[in-house]
């Protein structure tokens, strides 16, 4: 082959190589153009210098969010504490220090534990973080008297925010609320009792004298209103002792069906006189539940007297006890004239009525249904209300079946009937 021939061949193929070469190098830098956020064909040094200036300025953005957010942290008065998923501190406001009894900026890097010297908040900061959220409220080790409202929550982008409430005033100003009804409760007893007597004892004399009517009726009235007075005392000192802690209940294995048949008897002299039909309804076979039978019967006589109080003549008041997965639920449910829903999410607090002009001449102290609420939440239970104004009041609470009995109740309580019967 010619020398000349060859060597034009060979140059052929090395300039081919090298165009192939430097199109699949071209290729390459207008991919890494595009992975840095370059159009194709800029200069690879431009756009990668560009990329280092959008990183600094993300990183001085970061840095200013974060001062920011801890600005307006160490404004709150709340506490703020940001733990990683090791449950250590990586940034605490300044209340968050106060409430912890630390010097500013001396509760970073360090664990829960170390933070708080409490092993119920660790666990609680664990299950926040295993479950989402959680809270409670706790004394701090070391703060004289001071109570703190934990809520935990877990960061969609790892680890935890905690808030810490101060509610040391609060509680101080609930216990001496309480304190001076239980005193006040205390003091008026004594002289309303004598009050009470004295009516009594007056009303007698009058029917052994020649007295007007009036004087006799207004003997009466006040012997009425005192009585009004004398319950309100009661119960506002029951109540009080119970949001205290004061009254203990003594638990025992309770037959359900029983307490509302003796509820609804003790009720039906009362329940004549107003012209209304009680009617009971007790799941056979019912399970046991555990509680205060005394407790709850007293329970079920506030819901079954304010039914047939607030119901017309010639209605009918169901009670009934039947079993659920795991519970007893018994509902009192009335034809009455309904409570508005505007009314409805008050019900339950003291001293609150419905419509005073739809209960005028009821009586009534507007406690029993806060006592009831608190006995039925002493027991694990939560008591509700379903009513449509114009259509009656259903009045229902759900208590857990005893577990130690539940094995041994029979068959599925779900599948027997109730079987009705009326006083």
């Amino acid at each position: 082959m010619d020398p000349t021939l060859a060597l034009a061949i060979v140059l052929a193929v090395a300039l081919a190589v090298a165009v192939v070469l430097g199109l699949r190098q071209r290729l390459r830098l207008d991919r890494l153009a595009r992975l840095v956020g370059g159009p194709a064909g800029q200069d690879v040094e431009t756009a990668a210098r560009a990329l280092v200036e959008d990183r600094e300025q993300a990183r001085q953005q970061v840095a200013q969010a974060d001062q920011e957010l801890g600005q307006l942290a160490g404004l709150l008065g709340v506490g703020v504490l940001r733990f990683d998923d090791d449950l250590r501190v990586r940034f605490a406001n300044a209340a968050a220090c106060t409430f912890l009894g630390r010097e500013p900026g001396g509760l970073e890097g360090r664990s829960a534990l170390e933070a708080f010297a409490d092993h119920e908040v660790e666990a609680m900061l664990l299950s926040a973080r295993d479950r989402g959220a959680s809270g409670g409220e706790v004394r701090p080790r070391g703060e004289d008297g001071r109570a703190l409202l934990i809520r935990a929550r877990r960061s969609p982008g790892g680890g935890l925010w905690v808030a810490l409430d101060d509610v040391t005033k609060l509680r101080r100003l609930e216990r001496i609320r309480t304190e001076f009804v239980d005193n006040l409760s205390h003091e008026l007893r004594t002289p309303l009792t004598s009050v009470r007597l004295l009516t009594e004892t007056l009303a007698r004399d009058l029917d052994d004298l020649v007295v007007p009517d009036r004087v006799r009726d207004r003997v009466a009235r006040i012997d009425v209103e005192t009585g009004h007075l004398v319950q309100m005392v009661a119960e506002l000192l029951e109540l009080s002792r119970i949001e205290a802690g004061g009254e203990r209940l003594y638990l025992d294995v309770v037959d359900m069906a029983g307490v509302v048949r003796a509820s609804c008897e003790r009720l039906r002299l009362f329940a004549e006189r107003q012209g209304i039909r009680v009617e009971v309804r007790t799941q056979d076979g019912l399970p046991l539940v555990r509680g205060d039978a005394e407790r709850l019967g007293q329970v079920l006589l506030n819901l079954i007297h304010n039914a047939l109080k607030f119901s017309p003549a010639g209605t009918t008041v169901t009670v009934s006890a039947t079993a659920g997965p795991g519970v007893v639920t018994v509902s009192v449910a009335d034809q009455g004239p309904g409570i508005a829903r505007q009314d409805q999410a008050r019900i339950f607090e003291r001293f609150y009525k419905v419509d005073r002009a739809r209960v005028r001449g009821m009586g009534g102290t507007g406690l029993g249904l806060a006592i009831a609420r608190h006995i039925v939440e002493d027991h694990g239970g939560r008591l509700e209300l379903r009513s449509d104004e114009g259509q009656g009041a259903d009045f229902h609470f759900s208590l857990p079946i005893a577990a130690d009995l539940a094995s041994g109740a029979g068959a599925d309580p779900r599948a027997a009937q109730p079987a009705a019967s009326s006083s």
